[in-house]
């Protein structure tokens, strides 16, 4: 078995009630009035609800591996925690993806997620771990959002900043988002390690995941700008072009710490800048409260 964990932030995470109302819904555009930039966003949206719940039991199958040691004690405290956020998580992007279903938007991220996963349990149940093979999973996906919520966070009001003209309550609703997924970033990956999971198996799944999501994102943001009919628009193409090539670009931005993943001796928090998202949290404490 791996050498335990360090937990350095063992009693940092916190789980959050956000002060929003989905219910009433969100302007079809909210992502200052770009359509590629909406889409995008809304198609991750679409994906959470099954992936949250599947981290939830990826690091559920992974506990019931642990001893009594302290260190497995403190994995224990915060694994509660993550499954805090992530419940949270998963319940709000259910309330945002009921909208989307109102506007006319078909998710299909959803259903092709949930036969992945079923693939996943028909392929690994025969292995000696299986837990290991989803906390690896799990742990990569961790990595490729909180990638995705540093950027956030970094890009803040900046012009390349991706929420800088978004509705004010999506706005907040994104911003807390990346906050705590940096903030539990490490969790899975802790475990997977302390579980004495290897270089080998890990790298694996993060290019499996890699693929699976940047592919998924595609086919979803196309099915949205489809349903929106705004697909052949001129502008959107136009965004999309910006987007993925520009000088602020998500290749130039995004390519750097997604391939540090494969690096050795990676840990989730030798990347990404925690003073930008506890900052967030600090001066927004109004439009949330803190559970438990």
């Amino acid at each position: 078995m791996n050498a335990p964990a360090q937990l350095t932030h063992a009693d940092s995470l916190t789980v959050r009630r956000l002060n929003i109302d989905l219910k009433q819904g969100f302007p079809r555009h909210w992502n200052g009035e770009d359509a590629f930039m909406t889409a995008f966003f809304n198609a991750l949206s679409m994906s959470f609800p099954v992936g949250e719940q599947f981290f939830i039991d990826s690091v559920r199958s992974g506990e019931k591996q642990l001893g009594q040691t302290s260190e497995d004690e403190r994995l224990r405290a915060n694994i509660k925690k993550f499954i805090g956020q992530e419940a949270t998580h998963r319940f709000l992007h259910g309330q945002y993806n009921d909208h989307l279903s109102v506007q006319g938007l078909h998710n299909t991220w959803a259903d092709r997620a949930l036969q992945q996963r079923e693939k996943l349990y028909r392929k690994t149940k025969n292995s000696s771990q299986p837990h290991l093979h989803e906390l690896a999973l799990t742990a990569a996906y961790e990595h490729i959002t909180s990638v995705l919520g540093n950027d956030v966070m970094v890009s803040m009001h900046q012009p390349h900043d991706l929420l800088l003209h978004a509705h004010p309550k999506m706005q907040t609703l994104w911003r807390w988002h990346a906050a705590e997924e940096m903030e539990h970033r490490d969790i899975a990956f802790d475990l997977y390690q302390h579980l004495g999971g290897n270089y080998q198996r890990r790298v694996f799944w993060y290019f499996f995941a890699l693929l699976r999501f940047t592919t998924d994102a595609l086919r979803q943001t196309v099915r949205n700008l489809w349903d929106d009919k705004t697909l052949h628009h001129p502008r959107t193409w136009w965004s999309v072009l910006r987007f993925v090539f520009g000088r602020q670009g998500c290749i130039r931005r995004f390519t750097r710490p997604l391939l540090a993943y494969c690096q050795r001796d990676f840990h989730p928090k030798q990347h990404g800048d925690d003073a930008l998202y506890t900052q967030w949290l600090q001066d927004n404490q109004a439009v949330w409260q803190a559970l438990g």
